[in-house]
């Protein structure tokens, strides 16, 4: 069998949550060590910490550009966000907004999604997806959506962690088929 490409062995983690102790945030840390375990090189990209009026289109920034190479280079982008008002946050849609319609074309997106309660689920099929998609991503089946009850002292239950593995497992073979180098 080919060996995977460069870029099926990389992957960018998108944290769309304005507070780096998120529960978002500490699911796609996790995904970062499962990811690493598995051999893949991971960029990480916190939202939070790039320059508001870049983000939102009113002048240039080397780390936001950087942020968007990142993605655009990767064959698997994992995408984390609180839900706030149904969906994703605004970080989240501001960065998307500086992407050009195939930006991410042929990259398996997986999306982890966190809310108080149950009632959000939907967020990840009605919000996320449609979302990475408009920018040209395959969206993995399988997204991760937990519940504050899925945390124990904000590190997810070994449940949550096991279907965030299966999750990241999955999306990475996806990836990997997609981006085989010929032989």
């Amino acid at each position: 069998m080919p060996e995977p490409s460069s870029s099926a062995r990389h992957a960018v983690l998108i944290s769309g949550s304005p507070s780096a102790t998120s529960r978002s945030r500490a699911l796609l840390e996790c995904a970062a060590a499962i990811l690493e375990r598995l051999g893949a090189r991971v960029t990480l990209v916190d939202l939070a910490t790039l320059p508001a009026a870049a983000l939102l289109g009113r002048e240039r920034d080397a780390a936001v550009d950087a942020a968007l190479g990142a993605a655009s280079s990767a064959s698997l982008a994992v995408i984390a966000t609180p839900v706030y008002r149904a969906t994703y946050t605004g970080l989240l849609k501001v960065f998307f907004d500086l992407m050009r319609p195939d930006t991410l074309r042929g990259t398996v997106a997986l999306a982890i999604a966190t809310a108080a309660s149950a009632e959000h689920a939907l967020a990840i099929p009605l919000g996320i997806a449609p979302l990475v998609a408009s920018v040209g991503a395959i969206v993995a089946p399988v997204g991760v959506f937990a519940t504050d009850a899925e945390f124990q002292d904000r590190r997810p239950t070994a449940a949550l962690e096991a279907r965030l593995t299966q999750a990241v497992s999955d999306a990475r073979v996806l990836a990997q088929a997609l981006h085989h180098s010929p032989s």
